[in-house]
C-alpha cells in the first residue's frame, strides 16, 4: 500500500509539473523569426533592442529564436521568405521601412504570425500585430530637459531619413522646448527641425557614422550645445563628435545610451527610451497563449502610461532638481492630455 502511494504521489507531482509549465505558456516547438532592418543586429538602437524582446522569450517562455539581418533593402523579402519556408510560427519586422514587404507576405500566408516594429496598418491585417509608440511623449520631455541644460540658448536635432517614426522624436523635442521657453520666459532655439514648416536635417541612411559626425560638427559650429540625433547607429558618429568637441551634451534615442553606448556615457544628457523589447516580448507571449485565435490587426500603442516610452536619467548637475521636479508634472499632464507635444495636429497638417 505504501510503495503504491508512493508511486501516486510520484504522478500526482510528475502531472502537478506538466501541468504548471504548461500552464507558463513555454512552447518550445514556436518558433520566433526576426528580419532586421538596415545597421545590423548590433546597432545599439532598434533592431538591438527589439532582440532583446526576442532573447527574453527564449530564456523565460522556452521559445526557439533567430533573426536574419539585412544589408539593404532588397534583403527584406528574401528573409521573410527564408523564415517563411523554415516553418516559422511568427515573423517580426523591424522598422518602417519593412512596411509593405511585411504585408504582402501576411497576407500571402495567412497562418503565419507577423509583428512589424514602428508601423501600423490601415486597414489592419489580420495576421499582424502593429507595435507603435508615442515617442513624441518621452522626447517632449528630453527637449524641455535641453532646453534647461543649453549654455548657448541653442540645440539641435536632425533624423535619419524623413518618415513617421524619426519626425515623431523630433516633433515632440521641439514642443518640449517651446514649453520650456513659454514656462521661463526663455528663447531657447532648435537647430535642424521646424514643425511649423516640416522642414529638418535628415541624413539619408541610418548606418553611416560619418554622416551623424559631420552633421554633429555642424550644429557645434552654429552654437548648438545640445543634440539629439534620431538615425540609429548615426547618432554614435554624433556622440564622438560631441565628446571631443567638449562642453556639450548629445541626448540618445531608443534605448538609454549610458547603458548601450557607455563609452560616451560622459555626454549623454538623457535618453528617449523605446520599449521595443517589451512590446516584442508581450507579443511574443501573446502568441503562444493556449487560447491564441490570431492577432485580428490589432495595433500596440507604447505611451508614458503604459511604460511604453520614457526618459532615462538625466545626467547628474546637468540642470536644476526644479526642472527634475518639472519633469514628474509634464509626464503626468501628457498622460492626462493637458499638456499637447504637437505630434497629432502636425499630422494632421500632412492631410
Amino acid at each position: 500500500m505504501r510503495k503504491r502511494f508512493s508511486m501516486l504521489l510520484v504522478a500526482v507531482l510528475l502531472l502537478s509539473f506538466g501541468l504548471t509549465a504548461c500552464g507558463g505558456g513555454a512552447r518550445a516547438d514556436f518558433k520566433v523569426g526576426m528580419v532586421t532592418d538596415l545597421g545590423g543586429i548590433d546597432d545599439k538602437s532598434f533592431n538591438a533592442t527589439s532582440w532583446k524582446g526576442v532573447e527574453r522569450a527564449i530564456k523565460e517562455l522556452g521559445v526557439q529564436g533567430d533573426y536574419l539581418e539585412s544589408q539593404q533593402q532588397t534583403d527584406y523579402a528574401p528573409n521573410i521568405t527564408q523564415f517563411i519556408n523554415q516553418g516559422y510560427d511568427l515573423i517580426i519586422t523591424v522598422g518602417f521601412l519593412l512596411a509593405d514587404d511585411t504585408a504582402n507576405f501576411a497576407k500571402e500566408n495567412p497562418d503565419v504570425s507577423f509583428a512589424i516594429v514602428d508601423f501600423a496598418y490601415d486597414p489592419p491585417i489580420d495576421n499582424v500585430r502593429g507595435l507603435t509608440f508615442a515617442t513624441d511623449q518621452a522626447a517632449f520631455m528630453a527637449g524641455y530637459v535641453a532646453a534647461a541644460a543649453t549654455k548657448t540658448g541653442k540645440v539641435a536635432t536632425f533624423g535619419g531619413i524623413n518618415i513617421p517614426p524619426v519626425t515623431i522624436f523630433m516633433v515632440g523635442f521641439e514642443s518640449g522646448v517651446e514649453y520650456y521657453n513659454q514656462q521661463h520666459g526663455t528663447d531657447v532655439q532648435v537647430l535642424g527641425w521646424s514643425t511649423a514648416e516640416n522642414n529638418g536635417v535628415f541624413v539619408g541612411n541610418f548606418e553611416s557614422t560619418d554622416d551623424g559626425r559631420r552633421v554633429a560638427e555642424e550644429f557645434l559650429s552654429e552654437g548648438a550645445d545640445v543634440i539629439m540625433p534620431v538615425a540609429g547607429p548615426v547618432g554614435l558618429g554624433t556622440a564622438q563628435a560631441v565628446q571631443e568637441a567638449g562642453n556639450a551634451w548629445v541626448v540618445g534615442v531608443d534605448t538609454d545610451w549610458t547603458v548601450s553606448a557607455p563609452e560616451y556615457k560622459d555626454v549623454i544628457l538623457t535618453s528617449v527610451l523605446k520599449n521595443m523589447d517589451v512590446a516584442v516580448f508581450d507579443t511574443i507571449q501573446l502568441a503562444i497563449s493556449p487560447d491564441f485565435q490570431g492577432f485580428g490587426g490589432e495595433t500596440y500603442l507604447g505611451t508614458l502610461s503604459n511604460d511604453g516610452v520614457g526618459l532615462a536619467d538625466v545626467a547628474g548637475g546637468a540642470v536644476s532638481k526644479d526642472v527634475l521636479d518639472d519633469l514628474d508634472t509634464i509626464r503626468q499632464s501628457i498622460i492626462d492630455g493637458t499638456i499637447d507635444t504637437g505630434w497629432a495636429a502636425y499630422l494632421a497638417s500632412l492631410n
